[in-house]
């Protein structure tokens, strides 16, 4: 059998191993510090990563907002222009067709006048002939009786 053996330890070996402890414990103590450091930037990043992304997300759905309120608007600007080119072609052609009535009105009693010249011509022609032919008629009467009286 074995038999143990006591090892005596020095004032010098125990104050290097208190020391070496110390050491340790400070060494882990710091670490422990860096690892909560460590932690809390890793945080702080995740936060500003979130904040950053909930901006950029409030600023992409107002501008979404803000390009549908455009388009929306664009529509009702467009329909809106439609309507108003369609309400003046509309006046233009009832402009047009009253100004075309009016112009067949004219012109139905410019052709209803011309008739009533052409009319009122042809009677006072014959008329006029019906006079001379009677004219005629009165002047070979009294030319024959002329005759007559001079023969």
């Amino acid at each position: 059998m074995d038999t143990p053996q006591h090892t005596t330890a020095t004032q010098e070996d125990i104050h290097a191993w208190l020391t070496e402890i110390r050491d340790l414990k400070n060494t882990v103590a710091a670490l422990r510090d860096a690892l909560e450091q460590e932690l809390i930037d890793k945080k702080k990043a995740v936060q500003e990563a979130v904040a950053a992304g909930s901006t950029e997300f409030v600023q992409l759905k107002s501008t979404a907002a803000a390009l549908r309120d455009a388009l929306e608007q664009a529509r009702i600007d467009r329909d809106k222009a439609v309507q108003d080119a369609v309400v003046t072609a509309n006046h233009e052609i009832v402009q047009l067709r009253s100004a075309a009535s009016a112009l067949r009105d004219a012109l139905e009693l410019e052709r209803q006048d011309k008739e009533h010249s052409v009319q009122a011509a042809v009677r006072a022609t014959h008329d006029e002939i019906q006079q001379l032919k009677a004219t005629v008629s009165t002047l070979r009467d009294q030319l024959e009786s002329t005759r007559a009286a001079a023969g």
